[in-house]
């Protein structure tokens, strides 16, 4: 897989799957397991499970990715979408949406000008501890939208997830069978 890298500062990290906060020291040995959206998945040398903003890349020894410069567009219920689809569960490399995570979101004038948003999201498990991190950050970005003057985002899990939820193309991409919801390499019929 990939080499062990010893961190070069302590550096925040949130623990997968509990989203306990920890400190981990520096001369820590990791492994990156990916980095999507706003944060590295790391795994410690003990086979622990961390997420690491990207903000924090320098403690891996990286440059930390460039914010793109976007030119500043007219708010769209597309752009809303787009920019939950930068919201990645830590542990799955499928984005929120694809994974059938986000059950609604509505978009309503704010009382005091631009616009409100509202999304009820769902875990992959009830006991996820990864809920408040993965709130947070559909919180942060979809508030950084021009118009935006308000984001309440409520966990809900009624109705329960459920692999049938994903995209076709999620499904595709974690080896899912399209027929059942199942992963396919345990498919027996």
């Amino acid at each position: 897989m990939y080499e062990l890298i010893e961190l070069k500062r302590a550096c925040d990290a949130i623990e997968i799957p509990s989203g306990i906060h920890r400190v981990l020291p520096q001369l820590s040995r990791v492994r990156i397991s990916q980095f999507l959206g706003s944060g590295y998945t790391v795994v410690s040398d003990m086979g622990c499970m961390f997420r690491i903003d990207a903000k924090d890349a320098d403690a891996l020894g990286l440059m930390p990715p460039e914010a793109a410069e976007k030119p500043v567009a007219e708010f769209s219920e597309q752009m809303v979408w787009d920019q939950l689809k930068t919201v990645y569960d830590p542990e799955i490399p499928v984005n929120i949406v694809d994974l059938g995570l986000i059950y609604s979101c509505e978009i309503t004038p704010h009382e005091q000008g631009g616009k409100k948003i509202g999304v009820k999201m769902s875990m992959t498990a009830p006991g996820c501890g990864m809920g408040d991190v993965l709130k947070a950050d559909v919180e942060s970005k979809l508030s950084r939208l021009p118009e935006v003057k308000g984001v309440d985002v409520q966990v809900v899990f009624d109705p329960p997830w459920n692999p049938g939820l994903m995209s076709e193309a999620a499904k595709l991409q974690l080896g899912f069978d399209l027929d059942y919801g199942t992963p396919a390499a345990r498919m027996s019929r």
